[in-house]
């Protein structure tokens, strides 16, 4: 099986100014293709540590592809710096040149002189088309190795690479990959291996858990030499995770809770209105990032002070003198009040202290309660993170306020 390193350039990802979501994209992509990604390299803008780096991946993987750099200006090194290393010569290649001035000439631009630069391609090797801009992507075998380098911008790199890439690297391919991630939420990571240790000892199948907060999950990978196959030896293994943890799953690779709950509200054709005190409008913001969440959600309200709760959602102000905003009854009170006042079927309501203090003694930062109400349930959680972290307080209520709508639709 082909070994292949990725090779990521641009001192703004060292600086964290960025985000390396090509890595992740391109690991997704060649594991399909049965193609093993065992090194992750990440390089400045430096001459040197670059070739250093091409260097070492051509000493230990078959296949390397590199990202980043191929822009106009001098410090787009990356051409440049793994052609010499790999063998390759760069030349100009006019058909491109020509691309790139039409590229600018139908945005009624005037091309900068610099953009020819990125008409040198290597001699002997292969040029990618780029539809979305200007760097084409370059490819480059010998003596059994490969070299592909391609443009930084994701939406570039992306289309070259499934639309050229993915062909050139054929020969590599000798089996296929896929893989399944089974989200839960109400079960640590620790507790759902333990449910499924059997089942991690598999070598093909594979079955590995993760945690992100507030959930865990199960990622199933199976190899065989065509996706229909692998497929048939990935499927009993999840019906038995379904057999074990079926309570806590709320989807089969969707990307998150959110993801899950807008298509599920669609199905029921039921729709949702939320209530947020610490969490500040983030379960509403989180279920319209959604596509089609119009369809399902009605109303969102922020009731920080404890007169809104009152005069914008009936909490009564018994309740809150009693047993205070961050109660059971509280919460309750503010699930059923979003309700009557939206119209809508489901009410959800997050009240708590996110941190770093609280506002009450004796109550600690990361005490949080979620609430729903419907007319076949009204279900309130207690959340005690032990956290005094704000942004992982209020990602994690409204993670479970979210699921308390699967709860609910589920019965």
């Amino acid at each position: 099986m082909a070994v292949c390193e990725i090779l990521s350039v641009g001192t703004e990802i060292l600086l964290g100014d960025i985000l390396n979501t090509n890595s992740q994209y391109l690991s997704r992509a060649l594991a399909g293709m049965g193609i093993s990604v065992l090194h992750h390299t990440t390089v400045g803008d430096n001459h040197a540590r670059l070739a250093q780096a091409v260097r070492e991946a051509l000493g230990r993987s078959d296949i390397i592809i590199a990202t980043g750099g191929l822009g106009p200006t001098a410090d787009d090194i990356t051409a440049e710096v793994c052609c010499k290393e790999f063998g390759f010569e760069l030349e100009f290649n006019k058909e491109i040149a020509d691309g790139i001035k039409k590229y600018f000439d139908s945005r009624g631009m005037e091309m900068p002189e610099t953009n020819l630069k990125q008409a040198y391609v290597p001699k002997g090797g292969e040029a990618f088309e780029n539809p979305m801009g200007t760097a084409p992507g370059m490819g480059m075998k010998k003596g059994g190795k490969c070299l592909v380098i391609l443009p930084g911008p994701p939406h570039e790199m992306s289309v070259i690479f499934t639309q050229s890439v993915v062909p050139y690297l054929a020969e590599y391919s000798s089996c296929t990959i896929i893989s399944h991630e089974i989200r839960t939420m109400g079960i640590g990571e620790s507790a759902l291996a333990e449910l499924c240790s059997d089942l991690l000892d598999g070598e093909n199948p594979t079955v590995a858990p993760y945690c992100k907060i507030g959930e865990a999950l199960l990622r199933v990978t199976a190899r065989a030499e065509n996706a229909e196959a692998a497929e048939k030896l990935a499927a009993p293994v999840i019906e038995e995770i379904k057999s074990r943890a079926g309570e806590y799953i709320y989807g089969i690779d969707c990307e998150n809770i959110e993801g899950a709950v807008v298509p599920a509200l669609n199905e029921a054709g039921l729709t949702v209105a939320t209530a947020e005190s610490c969490t500040a409008g983030l379960v509403a913001k989180r279920l319209t990032d959604i596509p089609g969440a119009s369809a399902v959600f009605s109303h969102g309200v922020i009731t920080y002070a404890n007169e809104v709760k009152e005069k914008a959602l009936g909490v009564k102000h018994e309740t809150l003198e009693k047993f205070g905003a961050v109660s059971e009854e509280t919460a309750r009170e503010m699930a059923q009040g979003i309700r009557r006042v939206s119209g809508a079927d489901i009410g959800v309501s997050v009240t708590g202290f996110a941190g770093p203090d609280s506002d009450e003694p004796g109550k600690a930062p990361g005490l949080m309660y979620v609430a729903l109400d419907c007319d076949k349930c009204s279900l309130c959680e207690k959340l005690e993170t032990g956290k005094a972290d704000r942004n992982f307080n209020r990602t994690f209520a409204a993670s479970r306020a979210l699921h308390l709508i699967i709860k609910a639709l589920k019965g």
